[in-house]
């Protein structure tokens, strides 16, 4: 059996500067018709940026979404055209000031594929130094920028001080990587 729903019609109900939602109606496997509202998102990275001193860079802020502070690894949206190293680097730099000797892609997945074709991948940073030319920051962000160990982050992974998905998802990463 195909699980494939088909969209039949697509209406726009918002086009903004990071999100576009849009009403659709699909036609399921069984030939019935049933409504969806989609988010379409165009990508993201999230950055696992690991300090010489066997610590990882996270930053604290504000978000209205949820109404509550967020302890996160540094990310950020792909802008048009823009290759996803070319993001990675330009978050690290942005929002931690920092440039990483080496950068590697670890993975990448969908955010929430329920109602959103939001993708992240995500990416360990290591041999980090200082940059020379600080990138500026989005309009609006304020950032609390701190280290946590492994240990420190997991506690506050189970205390339920971090809750941001791709955050615990980049320390369980580096809690089974770590060498």
């Amino acid at each position: 059996m195909s699980f494939e729903e088909k969209v039949v019609e697509s209406i726009s109900r918002y086009k903004g500067e990071v999100i576009d939602v849009y009403q659709q109606t699909v036609k399921l496997p069984d030939g019935e018709l049933a409504n969806r509202d989609v988010v379409k998102h165009q990508g993201a990275v999230g950055v696992l940026a690991l300090t010489n001193d066997g610590k990882a860079i996270f930053e604290e802020q504000w978000r209205t979404p949820i109404g509550k502070l967020t302890i996160e690894i540094p990310a950020g949206k792909v802008e048009p055209g823009e290759d996803l190293l070319e993001t990675a680097k330009r978050e690290l730099n942005e929002e931690t000031r920092y440039e990483a000797g080496k950068i590697e892609k670890i993975n990448g997945f969908y955010s929430a594929p329920g109602f959103s074709n939001e993708y992240m991948t995500l990416y360990k940073a290591t041999n980090l130094k200082k940059v020379t030319k600080e990138l500026p920051r989005d309009q609006g962000e304020n950032l609390n920028i701190f280290e946590l160990s492994l240990d420190e982050a997991l506690k506050a992974v189970a205390e339920g001080k971090i809750e941001d998905a791709k955050t615990i998802l980049a320390i369980y990463y580096w809690k089974a990587n770590i060498k």
